[in-house]
């Protein structure tokens, strides 16, 4: 039992962290019994060459993969099942995804419909994943997503412009492979966009009804580590420290959350995703400031173990101050790396508001945020973020 004297749960894959971490897939998968891995992939990361790097560690280990790399951001329904269609005609087995969240929720698609069938939409919502899926093996190249330790999958309803959840524990990789070296290639809007997604998990599963005494600690060095080193990897690019320690704060984080699950801001940052396509991490740190405040005025002590790993002294500060602080520290954090002032930046309107706030209470994500939101106050957040 946890020191609360509750029940908790902490749910990981096997993780190797380091620079070369990549060399290590081709064993990987054959621990899992791969003959003919599946590489789930993109065009970025096939034109920086970490493909074509992963394929060559696989073929040292005496397997012939088939590489699929026709995801997109936000990865739509129809590449899942594209994906898919591919896999099944290969005769593949073991998954690999190599890239950002949306090759990794891509690659999770693909390992649903191998084992369960039907359309991925299907698994909208909380356990719908019933029959096991094909062994996963995850190496991230974004310091954000955290998808590659996630029980998470999202998806983009395209017919419905929407982003759907898919939380299953089977959805938990077997192995997340970590080497910094592969965020050495991400252009800068992303490397600011998928820090700021970091930041978001640490601190929401932090507050999270779902929180426990084996995430909290996730979460606290998560954020010292986010806060003190994301505008580094900006203006240092080329500095090893800054990455790697943003390599750990992302996996700390994306540890925390799959545990802790997450709040408001993501469930409202999904639906404008889907509604525009727009990058799920900038979405963030637009809401993120807001979601604290709102949240703050009935649970503003949760928020100052938080700022306290954010530098932000604390002492002799009633704890309502202390979380506005924080919500103005992000906010400083997220004008430095490039963020949109607001969503009206990224192409929200007054006239979305409502359709994005009746899709966010659809989302599992709103279930664990610490204070209740109903359709009023989701459609407050998204004005006020406007």
């Amino acid at each position: 039992m946890s020191s609360t004297g509750q029940l908790a749960k902490f749910h990981v894959p096997e993780v190797v962290f380091g620079p070369g971490a990549l060399a290590e897939l081709g064993h990987c998968a054959r621990r899992l019994g791969a003959r003919r891995p599946f590489l789930v992939t993109d065009a970025g990361l096939t034109e920086a060459r970490w493909a074509a790097e992963a394929v060559d560690h696989l073929e040292q280990a005496g397997l012939s993969s088939v590489v699929w790399n026709a995801v997109t951001p936000n990865p739509k329904d129809h590449e899942v099942e594209a994906a898919y269609a591919r896999y099944a005609e290969t005769d593949s087995d073991v998954i690999i995804g190599v890239g950002g969240g949306s090759v990794i929720d891509a690659a999770k698609g693909v390992a649903i419909l191998a084992s369960n069938g039907g359309r991925i939409l299907d698994y909208e919502g909380v356990d719908k994943v019933v029959n096991p899926i094909p062994p996963l093996v995850m190496a991230p190249s974004t310091s954000g997503s955290g998808a590659d330790v996630s029980q998470f999958a999202i998806i983009t309803d395209t017919a419905a412009a929407k982003k759907i959840t898919i939380l299953s524990r089977t959805l938990v990789p077997d192995i997340s492979l970590v080497d910094p070296r592969l965020l050495t290639t991400m252009p800068d809007w992303l490397n600011a966009s998928t820090g700021l997604d970091a930041l978001t998990h640490a601190i929401e599963s932090f507050v999270s009804r779902a929180h426990n005494s084996l995430t909290e600690q996730h979460s606290l060095h998560a954020t010292r580590l986010i806060m003190n080193n994301l505008a580094r990897t900006m203006f240092r690019p080329t500095e090893a420290a800054p990455r790697i320690a943003m390599a750990q704060g992302a996996l700390e984080a994306g540890m925390a959350f799959t545990n802790a699950i997450l709040g408001a801001t993501h469930a409202m940052s999904h639906q404008v995703g889907g509604l525009l396509d727009a990058p799920h991490g900038v979405i963030n740190g637009v809401l993120l400031p807001h979601v604290i405040r709102f949240n703050a005025e009935t649970h503003a002590e949760r928020y100052v173990p938080l700022a306290q790993a954010a530098g932000i002294d604390t002492e002799g500060t009633p704890a309502l101050e202390v979380a506005h602080a924080l919500a103005a520290r992000i906010k400083e954090l997220a004008d430095m790396v490039g963020v949109p002032k607001n969503l009206r930046a990224l192409g929200v309107t007054e006239t979305d508001v409502q359709l994005l706030a009746r899709n966010t209470l659809q989302d599992a994500c709103l279930t664990t945020n610490p204070r209740e939101a109903g359709a009023a106050e989701i459609e407050w957040l998204f004005r006020a973020a406007l």
